[in-house]
């Protein structure tokens, strides 16, 4: 069984995985412009999930106690999708693998990027 927990976040048979390299926003992450990132993000990722057969590669360290994995559902790179689609950032202090999906997500102003969003990790930080 498979389930998204968020939008960088999924459980694969009793195992949690934290997508390596992007920060989606939080589940109550909402942006100024009033649009539900959070939801969106998670709802995104479930649907690119779907009922495909999904794959994660463990990488290096943990994150709150989650496996840091590139996850794949049927070959492609669900990281990539979703910094591609908007509904995720390049998380540039744990790597650099997904920068050229967010430029072109930026300058389509898809997503959070069309949105007032702040940075999943801004946001984290203003709810302390």
């Amino acid at each position: 069984a498979q389930t998204v927990v968020d939008g960088d976040t999924i459980e694969l048979k009793g195992t949690t995985f934290r997508l390596h390299g992007i920060d989606a926003p939080e589940l109550p992450q909402v942006c100024a412009d009033g649009w539900p990132a959070g939801r969106a993000a998670r709802d995104y990722l479930g649907d690119l999930i779907g009922t495909k057969q999904v794959t994660c590669t463990t990488r290096m360290g943990e994150f709150d106690h989650e496996i840091a994995a590139i996850c794949r559902a049927d070959g492609i790179d669900l990281g990539a999708a979703m910094v591609t689609g908007g509904y995720a950032l390049a998380f540039v202090p744990y790597s650099a693998r997904y920068i050229t999906q967010e430029d072109a997500a930026t300058s389509a102003r898809r997503g959070v990027h069309g949105h007032k969003c702040a940075a999943p990790w801004q946001w984290r930080r203003g709810q302390d």
